[in-house]
């Protein structure tokens, strides 16, 4: 009964300050990645766009320079001093098996899935919370989404 009351006062204290003020560690810019077609021209442009392919919480679509798409999320890279030396792991949307990719051989890359985690960020959920609290709400909680 204690912790209760002691979390009631940690959120009616925290709720008049700017979520801003209270976060500990900077967080990462968010970018709209959605249905985003990056330039792939230069090596820096290709690790740049690899990297945030991998932050990314959707799909994406990754042509070969043989011509081959494999269509899939985005697990895992481990960069190496080149780009025949640094790979991308993926798990393909229609498949089981993890398929690796060099750099070397991506020729084009689409953030072509929806962005999981757009608009789901701890500040969206304070606001949320706030906005159900002021309408009488009670047992106010986080809840995952239904997947599709």
């Amino acid at each position: 009964m204690a912790t209760e009351t002691q979390d009631a006062a940690k959120i009616e204290q925290l709720s008049h300050l700017n979520p801003d003020e209270i976060e500990v560690a900077a967080g990462r810019e968010s970018e709209q990645l959605e249905g985003w077609v990056p330039e792939l021209a230069s090596e820096a442009e290709i690790r740049e766009a690899l990297e945030k392919a991998f932050d990314y919480r959707g799909d994406i679509t990754v042509t070969r320079k043989d011509g081959t798409k494999i269509e899939g999320y985005l697990f895992d890279r481990r960069s190496g001093s080149t780009l025949a030396d640094s790979f991308i792991r993926i798990i393909p949307s229609n498949a089981q098996t993890k398929v690796n990719v060099a750099y070397s051989d991506v020729a084009a890359l689409v953030f072509s899935g929806r962005d999981t985690a757009a608009g789901k960020t701890f500040e969206a959920w304070i606001k949320k919370y706030w906005e159900k609290k002021a309408a009488g709400e009670t047992n106010i909680r986080i809840d995952p989404e239904k997947l599709d």
